[in-house]
């Protein structure tokens, strides 16, 4: 009898359990105190490796996962990663929370979506049900909610405001908007003005990289790149004992916040045109060009870069990137796609589709974003090499030989940076950083192609026939595409990071003239 008495009481009390906590509102606002709370959490998640939002929500880092009850499952893409995170840690905080629920307009197009209409979590005195809310806000957002314009303050605000691009003010749990449809969500910020972030994909798979030319640029109107969450409070509301109840939400206007800034479009620079393709930045005197003005601003002004350390970081960066596209061929391998014919079209949009196989298993997106950062690697490297054999004090470096220090550290991390993918006759082959680097224009991110296209060799392995090479043709210039805002398809850029090095000059010996009537010139390397 004790046994089934206690049996029963473990039911009960399991039961008890399973149910989660109502979402109370316990505070009018966010003050600095949450946002810097919203930021560790985001940050926590984001140095987990968590490779999934219910893996991220299930992971130890979360602190708040024993109170979910029936476990919050909930799979998302990368528009509604942000927002779960938000109105996630809203709910286990008694925040606030309100969200855009409809826009006129779509994913892309040359304007901005018009806000239409807001929803806002307000208790009527009986709690809410935190899971049942945050269901129904991912229903309503979606990569369209974030094309707005970011100079405009319309009478329907945005959920987001442009931040100044300054140390604290981007920050974890900042925005990344690429107007391609993609978004990322900051989660660590480093000295050296370095932005990690994290973004989900169609897979509902989450992958980590640091901001750079992966995100492209575009107007201000369509509201593209960095975005901070708009300030609001719950006015009005009145305390029952336990909670705030009823109430309407009020937002912050941009000329209200402390730190709203345009500097991200407009430049740092005059510009009379007021042609945002025109702008220009500089920090303390020196021009910059846009991604390495941010690293430099949000960084409070760091600019010494060595070019050996900047060389391993972005390759560690790149690497993941490689085992982030190697984890997506699998999949589509894994689940046959790649055995199957070829579809008589694919999506007229290929960067994004509800095309169920389509959506799950193509890579255009995320090989747009990879080119990008190949492309921007060697540009800043090359940079980088332009600068220190013109001796500028930007560069530090106290080695004697830089072209040998380069390439071997691009050697060692190139061939500790392997895909190994077993081929379509089950052989297993292996390509180091430097391999794939020389055939990333030549990756299809077509999912019906066989395992070697999909890794840009045409191998006597690879069993496509005739059909799905006209189609491996048919898309080598969207395979060329690096900035997809304007559809360049000029052909492959130049990433020869290793041709590079290999290829760099001798520094000329500095001239000294030193004092006295002979004109005796010593010469120091």
């Amino acid at each position: 009898m004790r046994a089934l008495l206690l049996a029963l009481m473990l039911m009960v009390c399991g039961s008890i359990a399973a149910e989660a906590a109502p979402w109370r509102i316990v505070k009018d606002h966010w003050d600095e105190k949450d946002e810097i709370g919203f930021g560790r959490f985001v940050t926590a998640l984001g140095d987990s490796g968590c490779s999934s939002s219910q893996s991220c929500l299930r992971d130890p880092a979360n602190p708040y996962r024993g109170s979910d009850g029936a476990f919050l499952d909930i799979d998302v893409d990368c528009a509604k990663l942000p927002y779960l995170l938000r109105a996630y840690y809203a709910w286990k905080n008694g925040l606030p929370f309100s969200y855009v629920d409809g826009v006129a307009g779509s994913r892309f197009g040359a304007t901005a979506n018009r806000i239409v209409s807001r929803a806002g979590v307000i208790d009527d005195g009986r709690g809410l049900d935190g899971p049942s809310a945050i269901r129904q806000m991912l229903g309503s957002v979606y990569s369209g909610t974030f094309r707005t314009d970011a100079a405009q303050d319309g009478p329907i605000p945005a959920d987001f405001y442009s931040p100044a691009l300054a140390p604290g003010s981007i920050r974890p749990g900042t925005v990344i908007y690429d107007t391609n449809a993609h978004i990322g969500i900051v989660y660590r910020v480093d000295q050296a003005g370095r932005i990690y972030y994290m973004d989900a994909h169609p897979d509902f798979t989450i992958t980590r990289s640091v901001y750079g030319a992966q995100f492209g640029r575009s107007p201000a109107a369509l509201g593209w790149g960095l975005k901070n969450w708009r300030p609001l409070q719950l006015a009005g509301a009145r305390w029952n004992g336990n909670a705030l109840v009823g109430g309407r939400y009020v937002f912050a206007r941009n000329q209200q916040i402390r730190d709203f800034s345009l500097v991200q479009y407009r430049g740092t620079e005059p510009n009379p045109s007021g042609d945002e393709r025109n702008a220009r930045w500089s920090y303390n005197g020196a021009r910059l060009g846009f991604y390495e003005y941010v690293r430099v601003a949000v960084s409070g002004g760091r600019t010494d870069f060595n070019p050996v350390y900047e060389l391993q970081a972005t390759m560690r960066t790149l690497c993941n990137d490689l085992g982030d596209r190697a984890q997506a061929v699998n999949q589509a391998v894994a689940n046959g796609i790649s055995a199957k014919l070829h579809p008589s079209a694919i999506p007229p949009n290929i960067y994004s589709s509800d095309d169920g196989e389509w959506e799950a298993y193509a890579t255009p997106a995320r090989d747009s974003r990879l080119k990008a950062g190949f492309v921007g690697f060697r540009r800043d490297l090359a940079r980088m090499i332009g600068l220190w054999l013109n001796r500028d004090p930007r560069i530090v470096y106290d080695g004697t030989d830089l072209k040998s220090d380069l390439l071997r550290a691009y050697d060692r991390h190139s061939q500790a940076c392997t895909i190994t993918y077993l081929s379509s006759d089950k052989r297993p082959v292996r390509r180091s950083f430097d391999d794939m680097a020389r055939r990333l224009f030549a990756m299809s991110f077509d999912p019906w192609h066989c395992v070697e296209l999909r890794w840009g060799d045409d191998s006597p392995a690879c069993p496509d026939q005739s059909g799905k090479r006209r189609w491996y043709a048919a898309e080598g210039a969207a395979r060329h595409e690096v900035d997809r805002e304007s559809g360049a398809t000029a052909g492959p850029q130049d990433v020869d990071i290793r041709g590079l090095i290999a290829s760099m000059p001798a520094r000329a010996p500095w001239v000294q003239r030193l004092p006295g009537a002979s004109g005796e010139r010593r010469a120091l390397q």
